[in-house]
């Protein structure tokens, strides 16, 4: 069943990314965080109503450092996403595996390899080659927009995938799910409430309803079905086989937003796929 909830964490977080782009670019980053965690923040009270009374003062805190970081690391994801193209920003998300990785193995224990140490370096060679425009000059003026909100919210979103494991394991996927996106939530209306896009907002609600709801759903059964996957998966396992979402966002950018790739970045995509789902292979 692990591994179930695992291909319902890739479909979401693909199909998902797809619809953040067009969310952010459309309504905004504050604006499409908003809505996508409000979705989850009412859809999920019920079941977490009777728990809240329970958790006990390091669960908070688990939730509460999880909650930060996960919404400054969203923000920059919205933001790369917004500026980028998805056949771009999808592979640098596969870095995720190797921080979450890190975390797990000088944190909990588990062990990385020097097969995984080499994998994680031909991933950062594939990284290297789609983020870039020309591949005879590299540097930081060819480097593709939105990289580098990319990097930051990849380092934000590895710290998180380790904080969900462990806060699932310590009160359940769904609580984790609830918590963070109930947070995310209220200090995204208090923004756009502070800075005067309070009436915006709700009227944009209105008129993106169909998409704000597409979001919503998608992503939040990916965020619920990878928390649930590491209750039976090592959260390293889970975490890079998960990763395989790239390939369909990337896919998807291609396909239907007809972003178009240099040469060696199409090198780099496929390399950075195959090293991410290698590695992911590593961790059975």
């Amino acid at each position: 069943m692990g591994l179930v909830y695992v291909g319902l964490a890739i479909v979401g977080w693909g199909v998902g990314d797809f619809l953040i782009q067009r969310s952010a670019r459309k309504l905004g980053d504050w604006e499409a965080l908003f809505f996508v965690t409000l979705f989850a923040t009412i859809v999920l009270f019920p079941f977490v109503y009777a728990a809240l009374s329970a958790l006990s003062g390091f669960e908070w805190l688990v939730l509460s450092l999880t909650s930060v970081i996960i919404l400054v690391a969203a923000l920059f994801d919205f933001e790369a996403l917004r500026i980028g193209k998805i056949s771009i920003i999808e592979p640098i998300y596969a870095m995720e595996v190797p921080i979450t990785i890190a975390l797990s193995t000088l944190l909990i224990g588990e062990v990385m390899t020097s097969t995984q140490l080499a994998l994680i370096a031909i991933l950062l060679l594939g990284i290297v080659l789609v983020s870039n425009k020309s591949f005879g000059t590299m540097r930081i003026k060819s480097i593709e927009r939105g990289v580098i909100a990319a990097v930051l919210a990849t380092i934000g979103l590895g710290i998180s995938n380790f904080l969900f494991g462990f806060a699932s394991r310590e009160t359940s996927p769904i609580m984790i799910n609830w918590f963070t996106s109930a947070f995310m939530a209220v200090a995204s209306i208090a923004y756009l409430l502070w800075v005067g896009e309070g009436k915006r907002t709700m009227r944009n609600l209105w008129k993106n309803k169909t998409l704000i709801l597409s979001v919503g759903f998608v992503d939040n059964m990916a965020w619920v079905a990878y928390a649930t996957s590491m209750l039976t998966l090592p959260i390293g396992f889970a975490t890079g086989l998960s990763e395989s979402y790239i390939a369909l966002g990337a896919l998807l950018g291609v396909a239907i937003n007809k972003e178009r790739l240099s040469t060696h970045q199409v090198f780099g995509l496929i390399i950075a796929l195959c090293a991410a789902v290698a590695l992911a292979l590593t961790m059975t």
